[in-house]
């Protein structure tokens, strides 16, 4: 047993994404916290405003998110007005859209997000974005 859990701890491709997860969104989230903005938010952003409205089903399946995560998000957004309601044709969905704060708060972020993206990619490597980027394709 033992040398199976020293495999697992050595080896554990889960684990290992995980952490990385952790490290990349950290070096994203650290240079978007001046503006009161995390990574997984402008990420929210970003969707919504190229699909112009948006539903949470929608935007959790693009950015492979569970509905309950998303749900608080949104929400959050609203209340700080980045996000806003568009009324729906059928009561059960509430679709939102961008709002101009939200927009003006994105093109704000651009620079960060430049700077998080250099780090990102310097840590990766060259060969670690195309496996990344290759991953996530399939």
């Amino acid at each position: 047993m033992n040398k199976t859990v020293d495999t697992i701890a050595r080896a554990c491709i889960a684990v290992r994404v995980r952490m990385l997860n952790r490290i990349i969104t950290g070096i994203y989230d650290d240079v978007l916290r001046p503006l009161g903005l995390k990574a997984s938010q402008m990420n929210t952003l970003v969707v919504t405003s190229k699909l112009g409205v948006a539903r949470t089903a929608q935007v959790g399946e693009l950015l492979q998110l569970d509905a309950s995560t998303l749900s608080r998000n949104v929400e959050r957004m609203m209340a700080n007005g980045w996000l806003a309601v568009v009324p729906g044709e059928d009561g059960r969905s509430q679709p939102f859209r961008i709002t101009p704060k939200g927009t003006a708060l994105l093109e704000k972020a651009v620079p960060a997000w430049r700077q998080a993206q250099k780090k990102a990619a310097a840590i990766l490597g060259e060969q670690g974005v195309a496996a990344v980027n290759q991953a996530v394709k399939k």
